[in-house]
């Protein structure tokens, strides 16, 4: 993993986003999107809202895929597997780029067809404890006309990455702003935030 780490953090300096095709392994990629679906089959899945405490609201114009929090209570081995995976990650980060982090957040994420994310940042206004966001996907058989890409807005241009099986992206919460396009086809991921207290 240290080369896919290396590589992903060369891109973050270079172009303000990291993007690895295969951070995640087929296999651990396989084995949450069955997670995921079972959470789909049992009803566990939540509406997700935009903002924090007070703040917080459910805003279908906005935003209206559905989450669920990973947790190491759930003593699900795939999950824990994937959190092993960060810590890792994490520990790198500190070591060799001295980011500090010192916790994190993850939740797994269903786009129904005909969802989308408008445009946001991932830092709240009133908590700034988000420092990098990172979102992994787990569509395996996602093709181009499918809907649900990623648009990142950088001050010259638009970047719009794919959602492809497998593949990670890793930016600083607080500098990009971003969009999930409509999706023609039900769009899995696992998205979270390396957090510093």
């Amino acid at each position: 993993m240290q080369t896919t780490f290396n590589d992903i953090v060369e891109d973050f300096i270079s172009n303000k986003i990291g993007i690895s095709a295969n951070f995640l392994s087929i296999d651990l990629a396989k084995k949450l999107k069955g997670n995921l679906n079972d959470l789909l089959n049992h009803q566990k899945l939540k509406n997700a809202g935009i903002g924090n405490l007070v703040d917080f609201q459910n805003d279908k114009l906005i935003r209206n895929d559905s989450i669920y929090w990973l947790d190491r209570s759930h003593n699900n081995k795939f999950e824990n597997e994937f959190l092993d995976l960060i810590d890792t990650f994490v520990t790198f980060l500190n070591e060799t780029c001295y980011t500090g982090i010192t916790s994190y957040e993850f939740h797994y994420a269903l786009f129904p067809i005909g969802s989308f994310y408008r445009k946001h940042i991932d830092q709240f206004k009133n908590d700034d404890s988000r420092q990098f966001s990172m979102i992994f996907y787990l569509n395996a058989d996602w093709n181009i006309g499918d809907g649900g890409e990623l648009n990142v807005f950088h001050e010259s241009c638009t970047q719009s990455i794919t959602p492809t099986n497998c593949k990670a992206v890793f930016f600083k919460s607080n500098e990009l702003a971003h969009e999930v396009l409509e999706t023609l086809v039900p769009r899995m991921s696992i998205t979270g935030w390396l957090k510093r207290n």
